[in-house]
């Protein structure tokens, strides 16, 4: 099975079952096309997609095109990146961040609950 390389673009409709429903973990990015450092981040997370493909799904949603996603998750600023795991939000960061933060809390957020489910023990909650 191949992977999608880069963020897939999700909305309303289909944040479910590209996000909630994903069998992978899912790093979501809340964006705006007019936002300057959304912009500036598009490349980082670009990057990030491509490198991870086949371990962590990369989406980015457009917040003018995606208003209930949006106030669900209650985003105020932007960009703001929401890490999805099982179809729940393990963690969150809003604001530009630099590609070693970004793997940072990739690894904080993600490989945690592995280490804690192989362990035996309980999945830290949101």
């Amino acid at each position: 099975m191949t992977e999608r390389a880069g963020p897939v673009r999700v909305n309303d409709l289909t944040f479910e079952a590209e996000v909630l429903r994903a069998p992978c973990p899912v790093v979501v990015d809340f964006y705006a096309d007019w936002c300057l450092p959304c912009r500036a981040t598009a490349p980082v997370v670009r990057d990030l997609s491509q490198r991870l493909a086949g371990r962590v799904k990369f989406a980015t949603v457009d917040i003018d095109e995606s208003a209930i996603v949006t106030r669900s998750y209650g985003i105020h600023s932007i960009p703001t990146y929401v890490f999805v795991q099982g179809g729940h939000e393990r963690g969150r960061t809003v604001g530009p961040i630099d590609p070693v933060a970004f793997r940072a809390a990739l690894r904080r957020l993600f490989d945690e609950g592995r280490a804690s489910a192989a362990s035996g023990g309980t999945p830290a909650t949101p």
